[in-house]
């Protein structure tokens, strides 16, 4: 056994070390660019492509160069359709255009180096990919201002003001985070005052959950109600911002009486909460209040992210002990099969999951800084580079947003919890493949049977939706899936008459139906325009029973929502 002076040395240097890292290992990333090093050194195929790539490239840029020095003239290069950096006009005037077409040239040329060599494991080529482009988006023309000619021009053409209110912005962002202070985009959007205002009660509280209770808005509603179940990683006010993107409001105003949990911001005291805790304290503890409030009605639940992960193991360890409370199953945006995770896989492995265990140990908790950091660093082209261009170059500060403010407003993790569920979900995948214990024994998603409705958004970085997809594999009943447009939060978030146009597809596989791969889905499955929330309330009324009249608000009222847990900084 270790000598326990010796590991809480090394955890020490661990924690030191991963606060300087945002929490890379150092270990990981040498190992990974070792494995991809050591690879194409030994595969002169691959060196001898990519030396020609690399001529065929500068031959482009230069035949290029040439014809824009005398006519205007093709792009020899265009960016991906996300990559919105050199859309402006000014970027079409020589020399500009030329600095970005080599950029991009530079940046394929990468990808094609980093990917495709024989004998690289998946995880050690993802994450050398992965950083490679991290580089290339911090050295982007746009990031600078002799190369940004978007910039240059509001220089001219302001006599330098947007460079002062830049650096004045530089100036207060650097204050604030060596204060720790919050975004001052959070005193704008406050939960109870600005969003979070869908009325309803507090009807039960524990050491780790309240639960909402919302206020009915119709005079008869559908009998069976509906339990939301948040991720214990972000505020649940995501599912209740501002009245016009309220999912909360807009189910409320159709006669569904909806409850909510809200998770305690967990401190120090809180670090040997674990899963079963967050299942049992959770979900089980609401289902059992619910029941006490709409007895003998049954309960439709609906989960998001890592909530649609934990109640998805309730509905598993209910189907398996007989519990038939349950009597549907949304899950938006949630993964059951962690073997595919996206890019956040990057971060789980042993190496980083030590660092991350190390730098837990000292306070109890994981700090939401840390995960905030994390989901920056995984679209940090959008949420880092573009938005310094736009504030310290162009001297524009964003416009502040419901979602803005909400995703500013960070959360922390119990160190136990936050061990448990990135070892046995991510990294061991102990859910999908039977493993996973809830109530000390083992539970199976085959054994749920209630209909599901399964929701994936094509431009997610946390559960992508080919991951979300195999909720068909692992469950065997009627399974209605839904792929909308839009990213993580942005796709959920999509009431009907939203601004910006969103589309979705939607089909059922019927109970025992045959497998469809996730393409060949997509690919038959018809676009249908709009927003996808009326399509999934459709399916909800029908499972929501008849019409009565509204159940009391709680059996003893604790407070008015959005309640105490979710104002805790």
């Amino acid at each position: 056994m270790p000598d326990a002076a010796h590991t809480s040395l090394d955890h020490a240097l661990h924690a030191q070390m991963a606060r300087a890292t945002q929490g890379i290992s150092p270990g990981s990333a040498v190992s990974a660019y070792m494995d991809w090093l050591t690879h194409l050194a030994l595969s002169p195929g691959k060196q001898a492509e990519l030396w020609i790539k690399a001529q065929r490239k500068f031959g482009k840029l230069s035949l290029h160069a040439a014809q824009c020095a005398t006519q205007p003239s093709r792009p020899c290069i265009e960016p991906l359709p996300q990559d919105r950096r050199f859309d402006a006009p000014e970027w079409q005037q020589w020399p500009f255009k030329l600095i970005y077409q080599s950029f991009l040239l530079t940046q394929q040329w990468w990808q094609n180096a980093t990917t495709g060599i024989e004998g690289v494991s998946a995880h050690h080529e993802q994450m050398v990919t992965f950083f490679a482009r991290q580089w290339l988006d911090m050295l982007a023309p746009s990031n600078f201002l002799r190369t940004n000619p978007e910039a240059l021009a509001e220089t001219f053409r302001s006599g330098g003001m947007n460079l002062l209110r830049g650096a004045q912005y530089r100036l207060e962002d650097a204050l604030r985070l060596a204060a720790g202070a919050a975004p001052p985009v959070m005193a704008q959007f406050r939960p109870g005052h600005e969003v979070a205002l869908a009325p309803g009660k507090v009807v039960m509280r524990n050491r780790l959950v309240e639960l909402i209770q919302y206020a009915p808005q119709t005079p008869t509603v559908h009998a069976t109600p509906l339990l939301i179940v948040p991720s214990w990683i972000m505020k649940y006010y995501i599912l209740d911002l501002s009245p016009h993107n309220s999912l909360v409001r807009y189910l409320v105003e159709r006669g569904h009486t909806v409850f909510m949990l809200s998770w305690k911001n967990p401190d120090s005291e809180d670090r040997d909460l674990g899963m079963e805790d967050y299942l049992q304290l959770g979900v089980m503890a609401a289902i059992d209040e619910i029941t006490s409030i709409c007895p003998r009605r049954g309960i439709q639940g609906l989960g998001y992210c890592l909530g649609g992960t934990l109640l998805a193991i309730a509905a598993a360890a209910m189907a398996r002990d007989g519990d038939v409370r349950l009597r549907s199953l949304s899950l938006l945006a949630s993964e059951l099969d962690f073997s595919e995770p996206g890019e956040l896989g990057l971060f789980i492995d042993e190496s980083q999951l030590a660092y991350l265990d190390a730098l837990m140990s000292e306070k109890g908790y994981l700090d939401g800084k840390q995960m905030a950091g994390a989901f920056a660093l995984l679209n940090a082209r959008d949420l880092v580079w573009s938005r310094m261009e736009h504030e310290y170059l162009m001297g524009q500060r964003a416009p502040v947003s419901d979602l803005i403010a909400w995703n500013a407003d960070a959360t922390r993790m119990p160190e136990r919890q936050h061990h448990e569920y990135l070892h046995r979900l991510y990294l061991h995948n102990d859910l999908a493949e039977g493993r996973y214990p809830a109530g000390g024994q083992p539970v199976a998603l085959a054994d749920i049977t209630v209909p599901m409705f399964v929701l994936g958004t094509q431009r997610d970085t946390v559960s992508p939706w080919h991951s979300v997809y195999k909720a068909h594999l692992l469950t065997h009943g009627e399974l209605s899936f839904c792929l909308c447009s839009g990213g993580h939060n942005v796709g959920v978030v999509d009431p009907p008459d939203a601004e910006v146009p969103h589309s979705f597809q939607l089909a059922t596989r019927a109970a025992g139906g045959s497998f469809i791969d996730a393409d060949s889905w997509a690919r038959d499955t018809p676009l249908q325009a709009g927003s996808w929330w009326p399509a999934w309330e459709q399916w909800l009324h029908r499972q929501a029973g008849r019409r009565v009249a509204p159940p009391p608000l709680g059996r003893a009222v604790l407070g008015d929502a959005p309640g105490h847990y979710v104002l805790q900084a």
